[in-house]
């Protein structure tokens, strides 16, 4: 009996195609990071959207009080179902009230709402298809679909209409292999919350051209003061809304990965294939922690309205002191957000000639004031940076006057200056220039 063989005289094991393609731009720049900030000057990192990382902020007693008791279950240690527990479904229907009408089965859950995303672009999405998402937007959308061979489309957001979307372009956008149309509200990056009128606008340009909606709301009810928050799905009379949400930032513990899709199809539009597909794709990892979906009912119940209304007043109060601080910086522009925890900062990048973009304006504020804020190229936006509210007043105090000393220090007011405004204009590729030198970012 004679065996078939394959003669193979080298080895060569090699990564898949997925593996090859799957990049995430922010964890790129912030883990890699080469650039040795000034010895002299403690780092003062505002990168990173954890708000865990000063330990100034914390969950209240009764979230940790409810993973202590789930950990002498013994329904927690073993295997939950795929799409998650029914109590913790409930539990999160109960709570998402606000979208809509939701029942226990709208519900799936997921590791963390980076796994939400995934499963909703993955069950709409084809190789070859493609999402539009906004610039600038969150950069998870191309770690998750361009690995997958989904394209990656953009609307603009208008940064002198406190980001809303630009309505005629996103429409512009949308072609026959359109599977998603993904909207941030409230932003990451940004800090934009939209109102019901705006909301109804992009409802318009959905139902038109028949393309049901993402939402990613992680950010939902972190509002600031004078904003009201709209769930989009809540005013939805016929677009398909897959909402993603989650405890990561309003419950200030994202290690814990906990997340959620929930379905809003009022018109059956979906049907029972892209619920089947969402509860076959949740098979893939089996479920997140059951831990936490045991103590995921007394969190969502018990936590006191005070905690989130103590927690969004300081990230208010901090947004308001780096927009009074920062607007004494010259050659910045920082635009006051209305929700989340992040602040967009223009970079008048012609006064800084010694500049050629905002990768250039980042690096050398580690290096001279160790101070790390991302570039606008980890969302597809350059000459804007991102900064995050969540650190301790005294650093951001400090971090702010750093950064108005490295703009004095750096800044060109002269007769030149026109001069210099056409030849910032005529770079035509920004970003071509920005992904070369980022090398020395990261």
């Amino acid at each position: 009996m004679s065996r078939r063989t394959r003669s193979r005289q080298e080895w060569e094991v090699r990564a898949s195609t997925l593996a090859k393609k799957t990049t995430n731009p922010i964890r790129r720049i912030v883990e890699n990071l080469q650039v040795e900030p000034n010895p002299d000057k403690e780092l003062i990192a505002l990168s990173i959207g954890d708000p865990t990382t000063f330990g100034n902020l914390n969950p209240p007693e009764q979230v940790l009080q409810a993973v202590r008791d789930s950990v002498e279950l013994h329904t927690s240690r073993g295997y939950a179902p795929s799409k998650g527990h029914y109590e913790a479904r409930a539990a999160v229907a109960k709570y998402s009230a606000h979208q809509g009408d939701i029942s226990p089965d709208d519900v799936i859950l997921a590791s963390g709402c980076s796994h939400a995303i995934e499963l909703v672009i993955t069950v709409l999405a084809e190789s070859g298809q493609n999402i539009i998402i906004p610039r600038p937007g969150f950069s998870i959308y191309q770690t998750l679909a361009l690995g997958l061979g989904i394209i990656i489309k953009y609307y603009n957001l208008l940064p002198n209409k406190q980001w809303k979307v630009d309505l005629d372009d996103l429409e512009s956008q949308i072609d026959d292999d359109t599977a998603a149309i993904v909207v941030i509200n409230p932003s990451n990056p940004c800090g934009s919350v939209y109102d019901k009128e705006h909301l109804s606008e992009i409802l318009d340009v959905a139902s038109r051209n028949r393309v049901p909606i993402i939402a990613d709301e992680i950010y939902e009810h972190f509002i600031f003061s004078g904003n009201k928050y709209t769930a989009i799905s809540s005013i939805s009379k016929d677009v398909p809304v897959l909402s993603c949400g989650g405890l990561t930032k309003r419950f200030l513990v994202p290690g814990w990965r906990m997340g959620w899709v929930i379905i809003h199809d009022r018109n059956d539009i979906l049907g029972k294939e892209i619920r089947a597909g969402l509860m076959n794709l949740s098979m893939r990892i089996v479920g997140p922690s059951a831990i936490i979906q045991r103590a995921l009912p007394a969190i969502l119940e018990y936590t006191p309205q005070s905690f989130f209304d103590d927690v969004l007043f300081f990230i208010e109060s901090q947004a308001k002191l780096a927009y009074d601080e920062l607007r004494r910086a010259p050659g910045l522009r920082p635009i006051m957000p209305e929700g989340a925890m992040y602040m967009m900062i223009e970079i008048k990048i012609s006064y800084f000639p010694e500049f050629s973009n905002e990768c250039d304006f980042v690096e050398r504020l580690v290096s001279e004031q160790s101070v790390f804020c991302l570039p606008g190229q980890c969302f597809d936006y350059p000459n804007y940076m991102r900064i995050v509210l969540t650190i301790p007043e005294d650093k951001m105090r400090e971090a702010c006057q750093r950064i108005i000393i490295f703009c004095k220090e750096h800044i060109v007011f002269s007769e030149k200056r026109k001069d210099i405004d056409k030849e910032v204009s005529m770079k035509t590729d920004v970003q071509v220039i920005c992904d070369n030198d980022i090398t020395r970012v990261v």
